[in-house]
């Protein structure tokens, strides 16, 4: 039986929706501050749906979007916890960042294979911006993935 939408999950149920291993959400736990899930005897994490939709926006900005847990810890800081929210329940977003790479942190990243497509012009700042139409575009596209992913999903749980 499915649980409601509004149930709180177990880090297994949260992993597996969110397609990642449970000590990945353990390791988030400690690198961002917004992520509390209720912990009840011998230490189980239960995660509210908010809790859950964080971690879908933490998840899509660093593995599709490919930024890094700085990265994501300044959106956090600058745009605030219902931002990301808002990207985990699948809302298109504006572009999250305008700047230059730093080259500090691009020498303390591991180089580790791309996890997705990146759209660089969304975080490098470059001079070619995209116009009105072009964003739309884009946005159109995202979408139609997400709902391709969400069919995917449900076909996986059936």
């Amino acid at each position: 039986m499915d649980k409601s939408p509004d149930a709180f999950r177990t880090i297994s149920e949260a992993a597996e929706e969110l397609d990642l291993p449970q000590h990945v959400l353990r390791f988030w736990e400690t690198r961002f501050s917004n992520i509390k899930p209720l912990k009840r005897g011998g230490g189980r994490r239960y995660y509210r749906p908010e809790d859950v939709l964080l971690l879908k926006g933490i998840r899509h900005l660093l593995y599709d979007r490919g930024f890094t847990i700085k990265g994501v810890q300044r959106i956090l800081k600058d745009q605030g916890i219902r931002y990301v929210i808002g990207i985990g329940e699948g809302r298109v977003m504006e572009p999250v960042v305008h700047r230059p790479v730093d080259e500090e942190e691009t020498k303390s990243r591991p180089s580790l294979p791309a996890p997705g497509p990146r759209v660089s012009i969304l975080r490098t700042g470059s001079s070619a911006a995209l116009d009105a139409a072009d964003r739309e575009k884009l946005a159109s596209v995202l979408r139609e993935l997400l709902d391709c992913k969400r069919i995917l999903e449900r076909a996986r749980e059936g």
